[in-house]
């Protein structure tokens, strides 16, 4: 099942994709949240789903899709997870997952605009494969971490270089500011995705290629990152964990190339849809 959110911002209502049509399920009438995953909510509306074939309202295509799952407790996200990516940026690949945290009012719908912050000269785009999880998870042994993977979505981790790396303390300062998660079109239930382990990811920038790689060259694949970030803090039902992001970032060209008001940045995973922000900046509320 494809399970989507659409609306205006902060009155998302939920949906699914059946046979390519967006139909409204707001009668089942749960969100996409943590107590939704938490009580086996995917199982429940496949269910009210089934009961209501042919009597679901169906949702404009034009409609405003939100994120996939409404605000998580935490976006968990992991560095330099190709190796390509971390040659391009002069880094030795890691021997163990680098982590690091997106705000939740990152948060934003696959085509909403990305921001560019107050004094910022290096915002960055970078494509990646986002997995939700499903269920509490503490502990996890890897050959269980299947059991807590709720679905899959493509993930922009927006980045500001500067902030990143240039700035005192952790990389979370160039990775939370508003807009930089752009999530979705869709969550996938791991069903919907033949392989999660060889799927092509791409991301182009005003109609040029980027990014054009492939999960099958994850350094540490996706049973691993649940087992090893679950050993570290405790993974909410509806949390996010980015899992990287292939060479082509803007950081690695020479010299670098970084987003400007007016640009377009799309970008794609197999079996997960696309999206398209469109580049703005800040002004004052």
């Amino acid at each position: 099942m494809k399970l989507i959110r659409y609306g205006q911002p902060g009155h998302e209502k939920p949906g699914v994709i059946l046979n390519d049509q967006q139909l409204d399920v707001s009668a089942f009438g749960e969100d996409y949240n943590e107590a939704f995953f938490a009580t086996d909510g995917l199982t429940r509306l496949t269910e009210f789903v089934r009961a209501n074939t042919g009597k679901l309202p169906a949702v404009a295509a034009n409609e405003r899709l939100g994120a996939p799952v409404a605000r998580p407790s935490k976006i968990v996200c992991v560095g330099l997870n190709y190796a390509d990516h971390a040659r391009e940026t002069g880094a030795t690949p890691p021997p163990e997952p680098v982590l690091f945290f997106k705000s939740t009012t990152a948060l934003i719908g696959p085509n909403d605009d990305i921001v560019i912050p107050k004094n910022s000269t290096k915002t960055d785009w970078e494509v990646e494969l986002a997995v939700v999880i499903g269920k509490q998870a503490s502990y996890v042994e890897e050959a269980d971490a299947h059991e807590y993977i709720a679905g899959y979505a493509l993930h922009n981790d927006v980045s500001e270089r500067e902030f990143q790396l240039e700035r005192s303390g952790t990389w979370d300062k160039g990775k939370g500011c508003d807009t930089f998660a752009p999530i979705g079109p869709f969550l996938a239930t791991p069903d919907e995705v033949a392989d999660v382990d060889n799927l092509r990811l791409w991301l182009s920038v005003n109609g040029q290629k980027m990014q054009d790689g492939t999960t099958a060259n994850l350094i540490f694949r996706i049973p691993f990152l649940i087992s090893y970030i679950s050993q570290f803090m405790t993974l909410l039902p509806g949390d996010i964990i980015s899992t990287g992001t292939p060479a082509g970032v803007g950081l690695g060209f020479n010299p670098p190339v970084y987003l400007k008001p007016g640009d377009v940045v799309e970008l794609g995973i197999d079996g997960l849809g696309t999206s398209r922000q469109e580049l703005r900046a800040y002004t004052k509320q």
